[in-house]
């Protein structure tokens, strides 16, 4: 199967080596030498487009399916819609248009599409309540992938961590700010895209929400990391006292009034396998590298 990734970037490097690993035929599309670059050196084929240029997607040759994981770089709702709606919907109509079209689309979303739960359970049956300009957007670009004339799948990203994305220090450090954590290692993210494109039953469900087996408290991930590093407790605070500061900014405080645990109960019906289930396994080589380095 040749498979474009468009936005190949964090988890769609990982993505390409576990399609090549595989057998398969990824194809990393970026914008940028650097992003160019990247793709080479994970071993697989780049090429140079932007999902918001059209004319640019004639360089990308016929694929079996499309991955669409391109980012905004974490600016404002604006530059947000440019991608995740304005050039979802480029690259939708790009291929759809081809003689040779692409059976299958994966569009990468997140949870936060769903809002504040009071800390309840959410799965993919959960309606979305997005509490921020960005969620909206987001959960705006689900509809466009969902009205796709492709066999489209939505998977949802938790907290996404992983090499050179554990951020040990902030827990480890504090102060710990009381809340959930919803996490998937990178290497499970990509797992849960190559799973809804190479699993007919995975890729039927339309909607899959990528999660580890066990969503954490905050306050109880940083202990547990403190004690694994060897370090004392972090400080903590409430969730009152980190909105009582002057100096928060409007998406801050929303983040902070939302709370919820995500499941992964459907993943694991469908048969993936983890090769990180929890942050336990997942931390294990950034809690050696910290030892190592004190």
């Amino acid at each position: 199967m040749r498979v474009a990734i468009l936005g190949c970037g964090y988890v769609g490097l990982e993505l390409g080596r576990q399609l090549d690993a595989a057998g398969h035929d990824p194809i990393g599309v970026r914008r940028s030498d650097d992003g160019l670059a990247a793709i080479e050196d994970a071993g697989f084929e780049g090429v140079r487009a932007d999902v918001t240029d059209a004319g640019t997607l004639d360089a990308i040759p016929d694929v079996d399916a499309v991955v669409f994981a391109a980012s905004s770089g974490g600016r404002d709702a604006a530059a947000a819609r440019e991608v995740y709606v304005d050039g979802l919907q480029t690259a939708i109509d790009h291929f759809a248009a081809r003689k040779r079209a692409p059976e299958a689309f994966v569009y990468t979303s997140s949870t936060g599409v769903y809002g504040d739960h009071d800390g309840g359970w959410v799965d993919e049956e959960t309606p979305l309540e997005p509490t921020t300009e960005k969620t909206e957007v987001l959960a705006e670009a689900e509809r466009v992938a969902h009205e796709s004339p492709f066999d489209s799948t939505v998977v949802r990203f938790a907290g996404l961590y992983g090499p050179e994305r554990y951020r040990l220090e902030r827990y480890v450090e504090g102060p710990v700010t009381e809340g959930y954590l919803n996490m998937i290692h990178r290497d499970d993210a990509a797992g849960v895209v190559r799973f809804a494109l190479t699993d007919e039953a995975a890729g039927e469900r339309g909607t899959l929400l990528a999660v580890d087996d066990e969503p954490v408290s905050k306050w109880a991930f940083a202990d547990w990391l403190a004690e694994q590093c060897g370090v004392d407790a972090p400080p903590k605070r409430t969730r009152e006292e980190r909105l009582d500061e002057d100096d928060l900014s409007e998406a801050v405080r929303r983040r902070l009034t939302t709370s919820k645990r995500c499941s992964n109960d459907l993943l694991r019906e469908l048969g993936y396998d983890y090769a990180y289930p929890t942050f336990r396994e997942g931390y294990r080589d950034a809690v050696e590298a910290y030892r190592e380095g004190r």
